[in-house]
């Protein structure tokens, strides 16, 4: 159905969210119609930041929000929608349109089957009554599911429209971009070249593919890198626990702008800890490009301030591929936690494939690598200066 007929039907004036590709027609209506308007639609760090935005906005004028996110979203909303939301608790009504990555029956990536399989069962646990949309489904019956659901949201209790593959459209279309010149999948081959054989640890989507594309391209091994396909926002944590258990071992972070504010208070954890082995890089193109394109509020953000101020000893921003090559090189010999910042435009290859090896096969190799990494003894005097520094 038209994404703008199903916006009249739910008749709220305020939308908040994570984007996600499935819900596309949707995002793409939301910059259209409101742009990034606080009063009318705000993207959020991450879908739980959606609740909240939502229960205040709830609060303030009494009306009922809509929240929207990728169903892999669901595990960050639980706590808020049980703790906050909740008709037990203070019975604020919110509308949640969730696409449904991962569908029993439909091939998806791995790191969304498992969620796909359970999306249903979530809310039903939470007690949160939900109504499918696919490609057939009509006006008049998203009309009688609200009607329902009216009821449900008078109560003080949330309601959900799931949104199978292709269930909305839209007319228009969006382009999103940014004033940056540097290339994502240039950026990683720069990385690729400094790293060698050290270890990458990759932020989910596209920097992931490019990566492992990247090691194709060069004619290396895939067994140096642990790509982060699922669980959005935690690779510079996963890298921190590498890290620590491989002090001898030099331990990059490819992250996203769009990542790194899901969960930005990971950054405390690693300045707090800074281990001196370990280069966080984060590709900034101010925007959530896998899942359409739609920005980030990272161009209003000074990274280089929020690492400093987290506890980095050193942390830079570029914008040309000659400051890249000085600062990873720099990086590779710095005997500190490092955190360069990358201006990246936004695009990539149409023809941009997806691994090849499954997810089990990429922690076994990763893995089964680590362990030919000599292991610091426990009386060496290297370790005890190394974990000195925590």
């Amino acid at each position: 159905m038209r994404v703008e007929k199903f916006a009249e039907i739910i008749g709220t004036d305020f939308f908040t969210g994570v984007p996600d590709s499935q819900l596309k027609a949707l995002c793409n209506y939301l910059m259209n119609e409101y742009g990034i308007d606080s009063r009318h639609h705000i993207i959020a760090a991450n879908e739980g930041n959606s609740v909240a935005l939502a229960a205040g906005y709830h609060l303030a004028t009494g009306k009922i929000p809509a929240v929207y996110m990728q169903n892999s979203g669901e595990g960050n909303v639980i706590n808020p929608i049980a703790s906050l939301l909740d008709h037990n608790v203070y019975a604020i009504p919110v509308i949640f349109i969730i696409g449904w990555r991962g569908e029993p029956g439909v091939h998806d990536e791995p790191q969304h089957i498992y969620q796909g399989a359970v999306t249903l069962k979530l809310l039903e646990d939470m007690n949160i009554r939900y109504f499918i949309i696919d490609k057939d489904t009509s006006e008049n019956e998203v009309k009688k599911a609200m009607e329902i659901f009216r009821k449900s949201l008078a109560a003080g209790k949330d309601v959900a429209f799931i949104v199978r593959k292709g269930a909305f459209s839209y007319g228009e279309k969006v382009r999103y971009k940014n004033a940056n010149k540097m290339i994502r999948e240039e950026i990683i081959q720069h990385i690729v070249t400094v790293s060698k054989e050290d270890l990458i640890v990759s932020t989910t989507g596209k920097i992931s593919r490019e990566l492992f594309e990247a090691r194709i391209a060069k004619g290396q091994s895939h067994k140096y890198d642990f790509l982060t396909v699922g669980s959005m926002g935690h690779s510079s944590s996963i890298a921190l626990g590498v890290a620590i258990n491989k002090p001898e071992a030099k331990v990059w972070c490819i992250d996203g702008d769009g990542a790194i504010l899901m969960h930005m208070g990971a950054m405390a954890v690693l300045g707090a800890i800074s281990p001196k082995n370990m280069v966080h890089v984060v590709i900034n193109n101010e925007a959530h490009e896998t899942v359409g394109g739609m920005p980030t509020v990272m161009n209003k953000i000074d990274l280089v301030a929020v690492a400093k101020a987290c506890n980095y000893p050193f942390a830079v921003c570029v914008d040309n591929y000659d400051d890249l090559d000085r600062e990873l090189e720099r990086a590779k010999k710095r005997n500190k936690l490092s955190l360069i910042e990358v201006k990246c435009a936004i695009g990539a290859r149409d023809d941009l494939g997806r691994p090849t090896t499954t997810t089990l096969e990429n922690k076994q190799n990763f893995m089964n690598y680590i362990q030919t990494i000599n292991t610091v003894a426990i009386g060496d005097k290297n370790a005890d200066t190394f974990f000195d520094n925590f």
